[in-house]
């Protein structure tokens, strides 16, 4: 599968999704004008991988900030996730600065709401 990479802009996130490299992961800051329209692209790309993925998934969250809109796409993004551990091992590693609460809280919100195994990685 081919993979998908986005360059981070000052409203969205970088996107690195490369299964050859094993490397999944979202960064910087999420705060796009139309996010279903951003984020479609990932979303369509993780359910055509849901099909077939191969080998262990890490995915990477490493935000500075996320507005609401950008959280219910990440939602989608684990949702996604959830079933591909259906057939594959899943790992969520949620980076967040040391003085950022908010953004743990978030992780935490996210992994109530997702059945998959997350790592909270203080920077």
């Amino acid at each position: 599968m081919e993979p998908l990479y986005i360059k981070a802009s000052e409203d969205t996130p970088e996107i690195i999704l490369d299964p050859s490299k094993n490397i999944f992961k979202i960064s910087q800051i999420s705060v796009p004008e139309d996010a279903y329209e951003f984020y479609k692209p990932i979303i369509d790309w993780l359910k055509k991988f849901a099909e077939n993925p191969t080998g262990e998934v890490i995915f990477e969250f490493e935000l500075e900030y996320v507005n609401s809109a950008s959280s219910k796409q990440l939602i989608q993004i684990l949702l996604i996730l959830e079933e591909i551990a259906k057939k594959t091992s899943v790992k969520i590693k949620w980076y967040y600065e040391e003085m950022d609460e908010d953004m743990l809280i978030l992780g935490k919100r996210f992994q109530k709401l997702a059945n998959l195994d997350f790592e909270f990685i203080e920077l």
